[in-house]
């Protein structure tokens, strides 16, 4: 894929997700949401995204497997292009927050974003890393059940069996698309170093030591407040009674 072909997939991502936000404000917005539209408008565009690049990671390992076996040189068309619109989205969402948040409140997610866009953009530039660049985004499988935790929370359904089913695939996909994902990532890195360029290693290293931490961070935020929380309440409801 020619560097013209991939800043114009960049380019029409961005476009995309303006056009797939703005389509959102057209859609009927639970009243509770309201309150705060352009987090709906940011979380739907997100989820979006994600089940888009989900279904896109997956094909791009079915319809070119050799790629599994070489992270580095071997990649498609279709990959590549692949890496080229989540940078899209990216750049898009770095904007859409801040624009619209405050810093205080969107500072980890902007320093993601940077990271996320500055490892991808290499990997795109130079065609290289771009399997690994795929492996990274097989994430977006589980922030499909994120974001939709969020959207259910915001249109308070936050209880009943549609949001515990979905906080339990959460969990589960969490574990396996996030944290076995990035442990894998970090295996195949030290295991491949002599292979890696000392800059590329040093920003993979650093990239997913922050990404590691701050993906166990959110998983004891979720499973404190899905599980935790509601064991607590239970267990008090026990005794009282």
């Amino acid at each position: 894929m020619e560097l013209s072909s991939a800043i114009l997939t960049t380019g029409s991502s961005v476009g995309f997700f303006r056009l797939v936000n703005a389509g959102v404000t057209k859609l009927p917005m639970p009243e509770s949401a309201c309150r705060n539209a352009w987090k709906w408008r940011n979380i739907s565009t997100s989820c979006v995204h994600s089940l888009i690049t989900a279904i896109w990671a997956v094909l791009c390992f079915f319809l070119h497997p050799q790629m599994a076996e070489d992270l580095i040189e071997t990649h498609s068309v279709f990959s590549h292009a692949l890496v080229s619109f989540s940078i899209g989205y990216f750049i898009y969402d770095f904007f859409d927050m801040v624009l619209n948040q405050k810093l205080s409140q969107s500072w980890e997610l902007l320093f993601h974003h940077i990271v996320v866009i500055t490892c991808f953009g290499l990997s795109v530039l130079s065609c290289c890393y771009v399997g690994f660049a795929v492996v990274a985004l097989l994430v977006e499988i589980n922030s499909v059940f994120l974001h939709l935790r969020q959207i259910l929370r915001m249109a308070n359904i936050a209880t009943g069996t549609l949001y515990r089913v979905n906080s339990m695939i959460n969990l589960g996909t969490y574990v396996v698309f996030r944290i076995n994902t990035l442990a894998w990532m970090t295996r195949w890195l030290v295991l491949n170093r002599d292979k890696v360029p000392l800059l590329a290693y040093t920003l993979g290293s650093v990239g997913m030591a922050i990404m590691t931490a701050m993906n166990i961070v959110l998983f004891y935020r979720l499973l404190r407040s899905d599980f935790l929380k509601s064991s607590t309440r239970e267990t008090k409801k026990e005794k009282e009674m």
